[in-house]
């Protein structure tokens, strides 16, 4: 059984050619569209708050002819003491699939384990691979010809800026790995990558080094990209104080960016704290493609579905 929960899950002959399903999926918007959920029902499990994610997953099942099935935790038995694994062995029996936005990534994995359909990651503490892969596509649209144009990227210097031990940083990590970018991390020396995740990308990508540092300055120079994120993400407002006294210094200012030396597109997975994490004066700027990434969720999440679609059967009684 085919699953998303992880940018490497995909076999990588199979990455390029959802990037081309995307880029389809993104022109045929509007228009004649084919429909490979016709008659599938996938459900929408939420553990955690959601705009884009939702709204993005929701709109795509429609337009691919499916049925979005809303849950989460207040209208299940989960909430009432029903075992992960008697509700998705059930789930199993009624849907095609799953998109699932939770805490543990173990209890993504637990329900790939258990229902017999297709799961797909919709955010885990650990990783956000289809956030990463609307990335790549959004800056091979505007390095190279278009959002299939994996060719554009390879090479090109990504600088992840503040919290590196996130599951943003930890899906870069992957997913630089995977399309041949050359990734630097920077943030304090307390919030770099951890061992989880350093042994993930040694399973997947034997000999692939981390490039952390703590200057950020040093780090930005040469970048073709700058990305940050929310530096107090769900789950951490009780070191909200903390997080923002020690990720200051690697907000992303226009000061810092003259650092760069060059003129860098710049990439933030939203919701944005303008003048936190980011300045209002460079999320002004005509190469800050937020809302870019916002709308290519929808088109990869769309391939991402329609190739898991073929899979996304309901397990037999």
């Amino acid at each position: 059984m085919q699953h998303f929960l992880a940018e490497t899950d995909l076999p990588a002959g199979q990455v390029p050619l959802l990037f081309s399903m995307a880029a389809d999926w993104k022109r045929l918007r509007g228009g004649e569209h084919p429909l490979p959920l016709q008659g599938q029902s996938w459900g929408m499990l939420f553990s955690k708050q959601s705009t884009r994610t939702r709204v993005s997953f929701e709109v795509g099942i429609h337009e691919l002819g499916g049925h979005a099935v809303r849950l989460d935790q207040s209208n299940l038995q989960t909430g009432r003491g029903e075992s992960l694994e008697d509700t998705a062995r059930v789930l199993g029996r009624y849907l095609h699939g799953l998109v699932i936005r939770t805490h543990d990534h173990a209890d993504l994995e637990a329900y790939a384990r258990e229902a017999g359909i297709p799961v797909v990651n919709a955010l885990s503490d650990f990783l956000h691979p289809c956030q990463i892969f609307a990335d790549v596509f959004t800056l091979a649209e505007k390095m190279g010809s278009a959002g299939d144009d994996l060719a554009a990227v390879r090479g090109r210097k990504l600088v992840f800026l503040g919290d590196c031990s996130s599951n943003m940083a930890h899906s870069w990590i992957l997913g630089s790995a995977l399309f041949g970018i050359e990734l630097v991390l920077a943030g304090p020396a307390a919030y770099q990558p951890g061992p989880e995740i350093r042994e993930r990308l040694e399973k997947e990508f034997p000999g692939h080094a981390i490039d952390f540092r703590e200057e950020a300055t040093e780090a930005v120079r040469g970048a073709d990209a700058v990305y940050t994120d929310v530096w107090v993400s769900m789950g951490d407002e009780a070191e909200a104080a903390e997080r923002r006294a020690a990720l200051q210094p690697y907000a992303v200012t226009g000061d810092l960016l003259a650092q760069a030396g060059t003129d860098p597109w710049i990439l933030h997975c939203m919701p944005v704290h303008a003048d936190e994490e980011i300045s209002t004066a460079v999320l002004a700027r005509p190469r800050a493609v937020l809302y870019d990434q916002a709308e290519n969720r929808l088109h990869l999440q769309k391939a991402v579905l329609a190739h898991l679609a073929e899979e996304a059967r309901p397990s037999p009684w």
